[in-house]
């Protein structure tokens, strides 16, 4: 069978159609979709291979095994961690759709709760990696599509704090990999801010700790007097500046219009107003 044909196909069946394809095929088309999950072709990774995880997600087409299987696969060193560090590769594609990939089946287990109880506890120790190795921040990339990967890699942060089995003790390691994710040589472009405030969000919708969300506050911008102590006015520390005060201005509205954590406000109003008059 051509997984694009048969992609095409599945698009148009019924449901009963669909779980009849699965029960006999389901196996066989979930490697295949895999094994072709970064392709650069952007109509078989996207409109047809995503849309389709999301279909069989939604329609509930997976038996424990199989999500389990899924899980398992993408966020091993072959599909969220494969070449990380490279860029401007292709390899970016099989990374990010991985990291879209693992959020929705985080976001589906969420209500199931049926993965493996010690394979999620080791996946949410290292899950702030990701956001933290990964280099290449291209957006959208010409003929191959959407790259994306650090709001891909927001995306999976943000569901990933909202699972149930989440313990707020791996957040610090989220955190870290956020202040460091705005210190990449370049400056988001395609509203990768949107995305990486959802992690603040979705701690703030955990009862996470305001004091300690202040904290972490803080240290993002010691991190622009340690750059000058360290590097001085170069080029890195230009972008990155850049970088974090549009995602800290985007938190801060964010919080604002939501009438969210009023001291987490204050902090970051003092903290932008201060760099800003710096910057002038």
């Amino acid at each position: 069978m051509d997984i694009k044909n048969t992609l095409q196909s599945f698009s148009t069946m019924t449901l009963p159609a669909r779980q009849e394809f699965m029960l006999h095929n389901g196996d066989w088309l979930l490697k295949e979709m895999l094994t072709h999950i970064g392709s650069p072709d952007a109509e078989l990774r996207d409109k047809l291979i995503y849309r389709t995880f999301i279909d069989i997600l939604s329609d509930n087409l997976l038996n424990p095994e199989q999500l389990g299987f899924l899980f398992d696969t993408v966020i091993g060193d072959d599909f969220l961690y494969l070449n990380i560090g490279e860029e401007s590769t292709d390899s970016v594609f099989t990374r990010s759709f991985s990291a879209l990939l693992a959020a929705s089946i985080l976001a589906k287990d969420a209500e199931l709760l049926v993965l493996n109880d010690e394979r999620l506890q080791v996946f949410f120790q290292k899950i702030g990696r990701y956001l933290l190795l990964e280099k290449d921040t291209r957006g959208h990339v010409h003929d191959k599509g959407w790259a994306h990967s650090i709001a891909h890699g927001a995306d999976l942060a943000a569901v990933t704090i909202k699972h149930p089995k989440f313990d707020l003790q791996h957040a610090p390691l989220i955190l870290h990999a956020l202040k460091l994710v705005t210190w990449k040589d370049t400056v988001f472009v395609n509203d990768e801010e949107e995305r990486l405030i959802n992690i603040i969000e979705a701690l703030l919708a955990r009862d996470y700790s305001e004091e300690a969300l202040i904290e972490f506050i803080e240290q993002v911008f010691d991190k622009f007097e340690m750059h000058l102590v360290t590097q001085g006015y170069n080029e890195t520390f230009f972008s990155g500046r850049t970088c974090t005060l549009n995602l800290m201005k985007t938190l801060y509205f964010s919080l604002k219009m939501n009438n969210l954590a009023p001291k987490l406000q204050n902090t970051i109003y003092g903290q932008v107003a201060k760099w800003l008059k710096l910057g002038a």
